[in-house]
């Protein structure tokens, strides 16, 4: 085996495009889930469809990764897992809520909102600023995403706005798995977020009262919370995390924000939903969103290595 040179920096366990994989992975998934949980709210309350789904994947990662979780079993850990959790909780106690008293389409628009906030999120904790393109991805993101998921007047009711504070649990959440899982295991980090999920969402449950005599667990609504306990939580919280762990947080935002469209893709496919011209100019814009994110465009150059982007001719 050989050994890297002194002063040269360490390769990381995941290369770059493989986490931005990860990410837009874990977004197809979490795409899928929009209108399983919109049928599963008729036949579940929502704080104890989350208490079901997150105590499930919790058990089920904790099994799978006891001999990683056992061996970094240290405060560090455990308690930047369970904050984790927290803001998880946040963010999906308010985008569930929010569904009963709004659409899916909406429920996917605003909950995407957070492409925007992160890059600015971050900076606030690494000092590091947004570049031109960064800021100018997200609009067009934001305004795809528009097109993508909302029809009609643009109204805010009770559930939007919920929905948007969802939004801000779920930005701050990727800033601080990219701060957390520095130097800790990622994979021990996200056993203990579900925890923290399942926990804050049992409380919940008791707290707001809900009917749990009037669930309907028939074979469909248990198919769909397996479905979402292991693909949607388990499974896409694996490869977000390792996604943020080893992406920049503008990229992994942007690349996270493919849930909205292809939330509405999965209805179109699977709940008969019309595809519109919108609906299509919706997706185009998202793309050359990732595109300008993702590449690097020979008209933008940087200024007084500062890390500024200013759009002019290169030389």
């Amino acid at each position: 085996m050989t050994s890297a040179p002194v002063g040269a920096a360490p390769k990381p366990a995941v290369p770059v495009w493989a986490a931005r994989l990860c990410c837009l992975a874990a977004a197809l998934i979490w795409g899928s889930s929009f209108f399983i949980m919109k049928d599963t709210l008729d036949a579940l309350p929502p704080f104890y469809l989350l208490a079901v789904r997150f105590s499930a994947a919790a058990l089920v990662l904790m099994a799978a990764l006891w001999r990683r979780v056992s061996a970094c079993l240290r405060p560090d850990v455990v308690v930047r897992g369970l904050i984790l959790g927290a803001l998880v909780f946040g963010g999906y106690g308010a985008q569930t809520v929010g569904l009963t008293d709004t659409t899916p389409g909406n429920n996917a628009f605003l909950t995407g909102t957070y492409c925007v906030m992160v890059p600015f999120m971050a900076w606030a904790v690494t000092r590091v600023r947004p570049g031109l393109k960064n800021v100018a991805a997200a609009v067009l993101c934001l305004v795809g995403i528009g097109l993508v998921s909302l029809s009609g007047d643009l109204s805010i009711r009770f559930g939007d706005a919920l929905t948007l504070v969802g939004a801000v649990f779920f930005g701050v959440h990727i800033v601080a798995t990219g701060c957390f899982s520095n130097g800790r295991d990622v994979l021990a980090l996200t056993a203990w977020q579900m925890v923290g999920v399942a926990a804050l969402s049992w409380v919940a449950t008791f707290v707001a009262g809900e009917d749990l005599a009037s669930a309907v667990w028939t074979p469909g609504v248990v198919g769909s919370m397996a479905y979402l306990a292991l693909a949607c939580t388990c499974v896409a919280y694996l490869l977000q995390n390792i996604g943020t762990k080893y992406a920049d947080p503008s990229s992994v935002a942007l690349l996270l924000s493919m849930e909205s469209p292809s939330g509405v893709l999965f209805s179109v496919l699977f709940a008969g939903e019309v595809l519109t011209a919108q609906v299509l100019c919706g997706f185009a814009l998202i793309f050359v969103a990732i595109l300008v994110s993702e590449l690097d465009w020979p008209f933008v150059r940087r200024r007084g290595g500062e890390g500024r982007e200013s759009l002019e001719p290169a030389e």
